[in-house]
This record gives C-alpha cells, sequence and structure tokens, in this order.
C-alpha cells in the first residue's frame, strides 16, 4: 500500500470516528468569526437552554430508533402532559405531585404507543401519529383551547438556576447520564441494539423484543414528561398549542447525530452533539436576522440532507461488511 493510500485511509477512519466532532468544532469556528457574540457566555448558555427541551426528547428518539421505531407525537404528549402538570399545580400548589403527573400522563401515552406497536403490530410511524393527534387534541379540548397563565413558582424548574447553572441544563445533564448509562451499561440498551441490528436473530437469541419495545416507550414516555414540565415553565404557561414540530426537531438531533433509522447504531454522545449543531444552526439563523419562514426552509432541508446521509451511511457500511467478507474468503 502507497503512502497515499495509508494516508487516505487514515483520514478516512479519522471522519468515520469523529465527523460529527470535527463538524461541531468547524461550526463553532465559523459561527465565532461571523458573529463576534457566539462565543460569549450569554449566547452559549442560552443555546444550552433552547436545546436542553429538544434534546431531552431527542434521547428518547435514540432510544426508540435504535431497535428500529420512533416516536411523532412527542411533541403534541409533552404539550398534554405539561398542561395537565400546570393545572395540578394550581389546583394544590404542589410542584412534586405536578412534575410526576406529568411524566405519569406522558407514559400512559407511551404505554398505548407501546401497546399498538407490539401487541396489534401496528407501524411505530402510524401508531405515534395517530397519538400526535388524540394528544394535541385532548390538550385543546380539556382547556379549549385556552392557555393557563399566572403559573407562579411552577416556574422554577424551566427559569430557576442551581448556582449559576439554569435548571434545564442540569435536568439535560441527568437525563443524558442517564441514557448513556440504558444504553451501555444495561441489558435492555444491549437487546435493543441486537433488535435493531436484526430482529429475527435477537428473537432466535432469547430475547423478549415485545416486553424490550414497550420498555424503551416506557423510558421515552418518562422523558417526554420531564420535557414537558420544562417546557411549560420556561414559557410561563400552560399552553395547549405549545411544543409544534418538536418532534422533528429531536429526530433531527438524533439521526445527525448518527442514530441510525435502519436500526443497531447510535449513541446518548452522538445525539448531543447532533442536538448542538442544531442548536448553533438555529442560533446563528437568529443572529444573522434571517426570515423566520426561510429558517423553516432551511430546518426542512437539515432534515432531508440527514436523511440521505444516513441512507448513504448504510449503504456505504453495507459495501464495506460485503468487501470485508469477500477478503476473508478469498484468503
Amino acid at each position: 500500500m502507497s503512502i497515499s493510500s495509508k494516508g487516505y485511509s487514515v483520514v478516512r477512519r479519522v471522519i468515520q470516528r469523529h465527523g460529527l466532532l470535527l463538524v461541531l468544532v468547524a461550526l463553532f469556528i465559523i459561527s465565532s468569526v461571523i458573529n463576534k457574540n457566539f462565543l460569549s457566555v450569554r449566547n452559549l448558555t442560552n443555546i444550552s437552554r433552547q436545546i436542553s427541551i429538544t434534546t431531552i426528547l431527542a434521547f428518547g428518539q435514540t432510544i426508540l430508533i435504535i431497535p428500529g421505531m420512533l416516536d411523532l407525537s412527542c411533541g403534541s404528549v409533552l404539550a398534554l402532559s405539561g398542561l395537565l402538570s400546570v393545572s395540578l399545580y394550581k389546583q394544590t400548589e404542589s410542584l412534586l405531585l405536578a412534575f410526576m403527573v406529568s411524566i405519569v400522563i406522558a407514559v400512559l401515552c407511551n404505554f398505548l404507543n407501546g401497546l399498538m406497536v407490539t401487541r396489534f403490530r401496528t407501524p411505530p410511524f402510524i401508531a405515534t401519529l395517530a397519538m400526535l393527534t388524540m394528544a394535541r387534541g385532548a390538550a385543546l379540548l380539556y382547556t379549549n383551547g385556552q392557555n393557563i397563565y399566572q403559573i407562579g413558582k411552577y416556574t422554577v424548574f424551566g427559569q430557576g438556576s442551581l448556582w449559576i447553572i439554569p435548571t434545564p441544563i442540569i435536568f439535560f445533564f441527568l437525563v443524558g447520564i442517564v441514557t448513556w448509562y440504558i444504553l451501555t451499561h444495561t441489558r435492555m440498551g444491549r437487546s435493543l441494539y441486537a433488535i435493531g441490528g436484526n430482529e429475527e436473530a435477537a428473537i432466535a437469541s432469547g430475547i423478549n423484543v415485545h416486553r424490550r419495545k414497550m420498555q424503551a416507550y416506557l423510558v421515552n414516555g418518562v422523558l417526554v414528561g420531564i420535557a414537558g414540565v420544562i417546557f411549560m415553565s420556561r414559557v410561563n404557561a400552560g399552553l395547549p398549542n405549545g411544543a409544534v414540530g418538536y418532534e422533528f426537531e429531536a429526530l433531527t438531533s438524533a439521526v445527525i447525530g448518527g442514530t441510525s433509522f435502519s436500526g443497531g447504531i447510535g449513541t446518548a454522545g452522538g445525539t448531543v452533539i447532533g442536538a448542538f449543531i442544531v442548536g448553533i444552526l438555529n442560533n446563528m439563523m437568529n443572529l444573522a436576522g434571517l426570515n423566520a419562514y426561510l429558517q423553516q426552509v432551511i430546518r426542512g432541508a437539515i432534515i432531508a440532507l440527514a436523511v440521505i446521509y444516513d441512507m448513504y451511511a448504510k449503504k456505504m457500511r453495507t459495501t464495506c461488511t460485503l468487501g470485508s467478507i469477500e477478503e476473508t474468503q478469498s484468503a
């Protein structure tokens, strides 16, 4: 092998292993050159706050996509669970009870998602699309389309801070650690990777696929419930029409972070990097004063490119695998 070929191989391996991190570093450099305020502590804190909710949702999407599922309903379920949480707080003034009811409602909705997917064999896209409509309708029905204001100390979840660290960032950090632990240090995590890699082989090896898929949806429900509390607290109101489109930002963060729609591939760390890439792009568009409608077009293009890249990466992995098999056979 020539020196140039060796160099190309090294560069290719570096890009494959650390490509996302390189993209993030490049975005930091470009953004700091374009706008001198980008690297200010205040702006970086704002980016972290802004992406905290969608990143928590993205962790849930990562846990679901790895075994070959997804959740299109998380934005609507977030609105329903957060709205009921705010309503309960206004009646009881109990922050703990309000926090717990949001999680319970979101888990219940995801239990129904998991039931449709596992028991009734409904494709995850259809099952969660149905829940998207039902949860949003339930939220609007509960308040007759009206917002709930004057939520008092409830704002501590999204606007408070621990010393100098904003509360949403603390939730973001803790949820990220839990997600990483589930995926890398638990039997459930290993089973999810096995199911996404080859479901038939996972069944043959004794994995209870339906049980693991249901567990994935239940964990996703917990994360959606937490996100619901933070969202309503941040906007200082109970909004039945809140968090529209958040499911797509969460999916975008997960896929850009390396979670493959073909299943079996994804990490919590990659999702964090993907979320920051999306957050920085959004921040730069805002700092540049781009038209809000144009920003939607760009976000849609980013989603399309992320999916195209995922398909391309899957094709390259298949090609490399077949090449390795051929080399082994010829040897």
